[in-house]
């Protein structure tokens, strides 16, 4: 499929899905929002893909909603204020459950609804200028979906700051670093892609059924108590029992070799196998 607002690549293993509207800070416009449930069912149903890199062109990785779209034709963006109403995003690989790992590259300003992609991502990474801010409430717009999401792997009260503030400060990647928000800051920034290109190849050197059952496993138990978290986690290790991978991963590693995994089949879980 061809996009207007996204860019698709391919690098090996990792499939990258990126933010093309530089002109405009990578905003989501109606058409960035229509593609994006396309790019990510068209990136987990590739089965040489198996990890997926998320970043943007230009100087912002992710600035939001499109606010002079929605001032000037927000009948275009009906669709997703639908959708918001009825809490039915389709904006992240969460919320289109995409079970291969995700990285964020966060290469510039990450602002409002872009903290989305920061929240619903298993890695992020930060060039060593991106910035992080919600300016929600400076321009009269209530910041809830992306600071719920952000408090389950950001302290409480530094979520609270950010929102609060709005646009009058802004985080720093070292700042996000310390908070837990990102888990590396590339320095320079230019070596950022690369960074996470590499990090996504070593990633992929993993079973890709293990992984897409260990994702499972520990984002499920984000949305459980401890006991039923644990539950739903049994269910998924014992999923991988009799799969292939099991086998091969003992036996390469006595052999001294990589292992040859299993060809993920998209959309299947281990236990379908």
């Amino acid at each position: 499929m061809g996009y207007q607002a996204l860019l698709l690549e391919r690098h090996g293993p990792v499939g990258w899905l990126i933010f093309n509207r530089p002109e405009a800070g990578n905003a989501m416009d109606a058409t960035m929002l229509e593609e994006l449930e396309e790019a990510w069912r068209e990136l987990d149903g590739d089965p040489h893909v198996r990890v997926i890199v998320n970043t943007g062109s230009g100087s912002a990785f992710q600035t939001g909603l499109d606010v002079v779209q929605l001032a000037r034709q927000p009948e275009a963006l009906r669709k997703q204020s639908g959708r918001t109403r009825r809490s039915e995003l389709r904006l992240t690989g969460w919320h289109n459950k995409v079970w291969k790992p995700i990285v964020a590259a966060v290469n510039g300003t990450c602002a409002g609804g872009g903290l989305h992609f920061v929240a619903d991502a298993d890695i992020v990474l930060a060039a060593a200028n991106a910035t992080f801010l919600d300016p929600h409430v400076s321009v009269g717009q209530v910041s809830a979906l992306e600071g719920i999401a952000l408090a389950r792997r950001v302290p409480f009260e530094a979520v609270m700051r950010m929102v609060l503030l709005g646009r009058h400060e802004r985080l720093s990647a070292e700042r996000a670093l310390a908070l837990g928000m990102v888990s590396q800051v590339v320095d320079p920034p230019e070596r950022l892609r690369e960074e996470a290109q590499t990090l996504g190849e070593k990633i992929a050197r993993n079973s890709p059924a293990a992984m897409r059952a260990t994702k499972k496993a520990l984002w499920g138990a984000l949305e459980a108590g401890l006991t039923d978290a644990c539950r739903a986690g049994t269910a998924e290790l014992v999923s991988m029992w009799g799969h292939p991978d099991q086998q091969e991963g003992p036996r390469a590693f006595a052999e001294k070799r990589e292992p040859v995994w299993a060809p993920p089949i998209p959309g299947v879980d281990a236990t379908d196998d």
